[in-house]
């Protein structure tokens, strides 16, 4: 018999037990992934209560429903809603001629136009008509997304008055989007945001889920425009929150990707609320943002669970800490290997959107899995 969790708990599903193929299967067996090419046959629920209790079990989705009847009706109604964010299909982004689908994962390139960020930082600073040559070659190796940031969120790297991160982004974003190229601007600040959607930026990247100035979330729902709302655990100067301590997950499986899951989806109501269309949010778990490795893995072996949300999922580990740490301290330039792996690990859950900075090796590996998958689905 299927565990079910005491009356009251909160409840959590991740998608698990995957398969190569649907071919062959009963259609009560198994469910695709957002739209995409991952189909998955159970659940993990999960489950925490008020005193801190909490638990698991694996059910299998052709006993869902009969699992769901020993539930409160509270909790059914939750897992409806849960599964329901597992299966929808993720609305594709128009932005003016150009059209994201989220059927397959898209690349995200990184272009930082700061002299301090940890990988690529003071490489193009100042120079703006270097730095849209850069983005048009990130563009021609594939990425659907330039995203442009004039500050460095670095664990402790100097906070940039808004002037000079409009400085530095502005032009750039101007030689871009005349282009047709889809940019984001990569910023925490409300004046910035402003700027550079009048430049021509599509897309507001948000490493605070737009807790950090004031205004930002005025801006963007005045705009109408996507909004990528990625967890941090300090709304201040420091995204990075200092030494945060997340809840231990030894007991049952709690820990911090339900912290994080809980974070995302109060920032997502929040949006709704003030007019921010559901097809216009995504989200990022924000690893590396004030976390140990211990909570980076644990987000990111769970990564499928945040599927649930409804909204199009991005992912950005390329050449951060957890590479290193899990690699024996190798230095950043030579983090591709480790980059790309966490990429496919990503993408191999449903992640839509991938941040990079090797933009033609990360392209190349998503559209072998692309084509391993459309197989699968063609010839089993």
């Amino acid at each position: 018999m299927i565990q079910s969790p005491p009356s009251g708990a909160s409840l959590y599903l991740r998608p698990i037990w995957f398969v190569d193929t649907p071919v062959g299967l009963a259609e009560s067996d198994f469910r695709r992934l957002a739209g995409g090419l991952i189909w998955f046959q159970a659940v993990e629920a999960r489950w925490t209560g008020a005193d801190g209790e909490a638990g698991k079990a694996q059910v299998p989705l052709a006993e869902l429903a009969q699992w769901q009847t020993g539930l409160s009706d509270a909790q059914a109604a939750r897992v409806d809603a849960l599964m329901a964010g597992l299966v929808a299909p993720r609305a594709p982004l128009t932005l003016g001629e150009r059209i994201i689908r989220f059927d397959t994962p898209q690349v995200m390139a990184i272009l930082n136009m700061t002299p301090d960020s940890f990988s690529d930082g003071g490489k193009l600073i100042g120079e703006p008509d270097k730095a849209a040559d850069a983005g048009f070659a990130m563009q021609l190796a594939g990425a659907s997304i330039i995203d442009i940031g004039g500050e460095s969120t670095r664990p402790g790297a100097d906070a940039v008055w808004e002037g000079d991160e409009i400085a530095r982004t502005v032009p750039v974003i101007e030689r871009l989007a005349r282009s047709g190229i889809v940019v984001s601007i990569d910023t925490r600040k409300a004046g910035v945001m402003e700027a550079a959607l009048g430049a021509g930026a599509g897309i507001v990247n948000d490493v605070t889920g737009l807790t950090h100035d004031p205004r930002a979330l005025e801006v963007v729902a005045a705009a109408g425009c996507p909004v990528i709302l990625m967890h941090t655990p300090s709304a201040g100067e420091d995204p990075h929150g200092g030494a945060v301590k997340y809840k231990a997950g030894a007991v049952g499986g709690a820990g911090i990707d339900l912290e994080v899951f809980d974070w995302l989806e109060a920032r997502i109501a929040i949006c709704l609320a003030a007019g921010v269309e559901r097809a216009k949010i995504i989200i990022d778990p924000g690893v590396g943002f004030g976390k140990a490795l211990q909570d980076d893995t644990r987000i990111i072996n769970n990564l499928a669970m945040y599927q649930a949300l409804g909204v199009p999922l991005l992912f950005g580990a390329s050449r951060k800490r957890i590479v290193g740490a899990l690699t024996d301290g190798v230095p950043v330039p030579q983090r591709l290997g480790g980059s790309v792996a966490l990429a496919q690990a990503a993408i191999a859950q449903g992640a839509q959107i991938v941040r990079v900075h090797d933009v033609q090796e990360s392209v190349q590996a998503a559209r072998v899995w692309r084509g391993l998958r459309d197989a699968a689905l063609v010839a089993g």
